[in-house]
């Protein structure tokens, strides 16, 4: 798999992510306190946290969205502040990939075509699109199932779908909101493998997870949340 951003994320890597002094209230509701962070090239960090404590909210932040109330979000270099919706919707499609615990796979399209359709989105060509699709595929061992719909497939192979259009783009960004959430413990351990792998080659990584096994294992860094704000952080031992 190529990525963007090999190397290790250490401190000389430029920042991906940088949220400076962010906040987000939804009513009387403080879902982000001034939250400030950086995430540098090649790593991967796992944010933790209980339910409720704004975990999602960030990583809707960094995607694009949603905006914050308070405070910048930058992106690649990207003030994502200042770009309109269809900026935002480019920057989502180019910039970044995401996991989602329940895959938001289209259930109407061919595994195949699930992938593909996401460099179609950007321009890319049908044919073109789907020889890499098909490429990614295989390298996360189901190019077996690519004619198959999501209703048959099971929920790895969902996931590994979901994995292969997330790297469609070769994004920058990789997001993972609870990717082993749906999962058995067998199939979440090999979406662990996964992740791990796509970390040892480069790629930066986002996680958001309740899963400690998954943020020990995958992550080299781990930042804990609770009640909109970032409460300590550490480093994993590799």
């Amino acid at each position: 798999m190529t990525t963007e951003s090999p190397g290790g994320g250490g401190t000389d890597s430029p920042a991906v992510v940088r949220l400076d002094g962010v906040s987000k209230h939804f009513g009387e509701t403080v879902a982000l306190d001034g939250v400030s962070l950086e995430i540098r090239a090649g790593e991967a960090v796992a944010v933790m946290g209980p339910s409720g404590c704004g975990k999602s909210t960030l990583l809707n932040m960094i995607a694009g969205l949603d905006r914050p109330t308070s405070g910048t979000v930058t992106v690649r270099g990207e003030d994502l502040g200042r770009l309109d919706e269809s900026g935002l919707a480019v920057f989502r499609r180019r910039g970044i990939g995401m996991i989602f615990q329940f895959f938001n796979l289209l259930d109407d399209l061919t595994a195949l075509d699930n992938v593909a359709l996401a460099a179609q989105l950007t321009g890319t060509p049908a044919a073109q699109a789907r020889r890499r699709a098909l490429e990614l595929l295989d390298e996360l061992g189901i190019a077996g199932r690519a004619a198959r719909y999501p209703a048959v497939l099971s929920g790895g192979e969902r996931q590994r779908v979901a994995v292969a259009r997330a790297l469609m783009n070769r994004p920058a960004l990789l997001l993972a909101d609870e990717p082993t959430g749906a999962l058995d413990s067998g199939t979440g351990e090999q979406v662990m493998d996964l992740l791990l792998d796509l970390h040892q080659i480069g790629q930066t990584l986002l996680l958001v997870t309740h899963d400690q096994r998954l943020a020990e294992r995958c992550a080299s860094r781990v930042i804990e949340f609770a009640d909109g704000r970032v409460t300590g952080e550490r480093a994993v031992a590799s």
